[in-house]
C-alpha cells in the first residue's frame, strides 16, 4: 500500500525566537498580514512589530473574531489579498482560520503558537466550528505551513492549563498511530503511515512519560528548562506530524466529538482528548496491563481529565451518553481505524469502564 507523510518547510524553537519573525517574513515578500486575537497582540505585538519593521515587511493587523468557521476565514481571505504572506499567532483555533485564509488566498503562511495546548501548529489541517463551539468538520490542505516558530519563553509563560492540555493531546498520538498502522487505515497524510512518522509518534510517547511531569512543576513558575523545551517540541511537532501522518482513533473521536455535549464546552481540546485516551485505554484489548496503568497513572498525575467528573459529564444521563456514542461510531468515525469493529455499545461501555479506571486511579493518589 502507499505510505505518505507531510512535514513543514521549516520548524524553529528556542527562547526568543518570535523576535526573528520578521527574517523569515521577509523571505515570503515584503506586506504581511497578521492574524491573531486581541490578548495575544497585547502580549506579543512590541516584539513583532518590532522585528518586522527592522526586516522592511509592512505588515495589516487584524483580529480574530473567536472562532474557526468558514465565514471568518472567507472575511480575513478578503483581506489578505495583495499581501506576500499570512502569519497566524495565537493558540489552536486562530492558528487553524490563518492555515484557511493562507489556502482561500493562495499565500505562504508562517504559523507562531503562543500556547502549546494543541497540535495544531504543525499540521495541513483547519478543524472547522460553528458560531457555539461545536465542530462541524476539517479540511486537510495541500501542504503544511512554510514556517512555524515556537518561542518556548512565551509558551512557558502562558496559563499551564494550556500546557497540560496539549500534553493530553500529544498522548494521544502514539496510541492512536499504533491503532491506525495495524489497521492499515490511510492518514490525512494520503497514505498508510511511514516508518518516520511511526518513529515520531513513538519519541512523542517516550518524552512526554520522561520529562512531562517535570516540565509541567517548571512551567509552574513559567521557567524554562530542557525538560520544558523537550516536552514543547514533543506536542507541537512530534505530536503533529504523528498524528497527521500517523493516524487517529478513539481518542480523537472523543476530543473532536465531545463538543456535541454542552456540559464539556469548557474544557480545552487536549482535556478531551485525554479522556479520549483513557477510553481507548479500555476499548484495546491488545495493549499491556500494566501499559494501561502506567498510561493512566500518568494522565492523572498530569492533572488531566481521567474520569466522567473530571470533564464535567458526571451528572449526564446513560441515555445520552449512549446517544453520543451511537452518533460518534457511524460512517467516517476515526473509531472504525482500529483493526476490531467498534459498535456503539463498545464505544459507551469502554467510556464507563474509563471513568471507573480513572476514579480508581485517583483514589489511589488521594486527589
Amino acid at each position: 500500500m502507499k505510505k505518505a507523510i507531510l512535514l513543514p518547510r521549516k520548524f524553529i524553537i528556542g527562547r526568543g525566537v518570535i523576535s526573528e519573525l520578521g527574517n523569515y517574513a521577509v523571505m515570503l515578500g515584503k506586506k504581511a498580514l497578521i492574524f491573531w486575537g486581541a490578548k495575544t497582540k497585547a502580549s506579543t505585538g512590541e516584539k513583532v512589530f518590532a522585528s518586522l519593521k527592522a526586516a522592511g515587511v509592512e505588515y495589516t493587523d487584524v483580529h480574530f473574531n473567536g472562532e474557526t468557521t468558514k465565514e471568518e476565514v472567507n472575511r480575513v481571505a478578503a483581506i489578505a489579498k495583495g499581501h506576500s504572506c499570512v502569519i497566524g499567532i495565537g493558540g489552536g483555533k486562530v492558528i487553524d482560520a490563518a492555515k484557511g485564509v493562507a489556502l482561500y488566498a493562495n499565500l505562504p503562511h508562517i504559523i507562531v503558537p503562543t500556547i502549546a495546548s494543541n497540535d495544531s501548529p504543525t499540521s495541513a489541517c483547519t478543524v472547522w466550528y460553528d458560531n457555539h463551539g461545536v465542530c462541524v468538520g476539517f479540511d486537510l490542505w495541500p501542504a503544511n505551513p512554510d514556517y512555524i516558530l515556537v518561542d518556548t519563553e512565551v509558551i512557558a509563560n502562558a496559563p499551564i492549563r494550556y500546557f497540560q492540555a496539549g500534553i493530553g493531546d500529544a498522548f494521544a498520538t502514539w496510541f492512536e498511530a499504533e491503532a491506525s498502522y495495524a489497521s492499515r487505515a490511510v492518514t490525512c497524510a494520503g497514505g498508510i503511515p511511514t516508518m518516520t512518522a511511526m518513529a515520531m509518534a513513538r519519541l512523542c510517547f517516550e518524552t512526554l512519560m520522561e520529562y512531562g511531569l517535570e516540565a509541567l512543576e517548571a512551567v509552574k513558575v513559567h521557567a524554562v528548562t530542557p525538560a520544558v523545551e523537550k516536552v514543547i517540541e514533543a506536542c507541537v511537532l512530534l505530536s503533529g506530524i504523528g498524528w497527521e501522518s500517523g493516524g487517529l482513533a478513539t481518542a480523537h473521536c472523543l476530543g473532536n466529538g465531545l463538543p456535541a455535549l454542552e456540559e464539556t464546552h469548557g474544557f480545552l481540546h487536549g482535556e478531551k482528548v485525554a479522556f479520549g485516551v483513557m477510553t481507548q485505554l479500555c476499548l484495546d484489548d491488545s495493549l499491556p496491563v500494566d501499559l494501561v496503568e502506567e498510561s493512566a497513572l500518568f494522565l492523572a498525575r498530569a492533572g488531566l481529565p481521567v474520569c466522567f467528573a473530571d470533564i464535567n459529564l458526571d451528572k449526564v444521563s446513560k441515555q445520552r451518553l449512549q446517544e453520543w456514542a451511537k452518533n460518534n461510531t457511524g460512517a467516517g468515525s476515526f473509531v472504525h481505524n482500529h483493526n476490531f469493529k467498534v459498535s456503539a455499545d463498545d464505544l459507551y461501555d469502554a467510556m464507563i469502564a474509563a471513568d471507573s479506571l480513572g476514579k480508581r486511579i485517583k483514589a489511589n493518589l488521594g486527589i
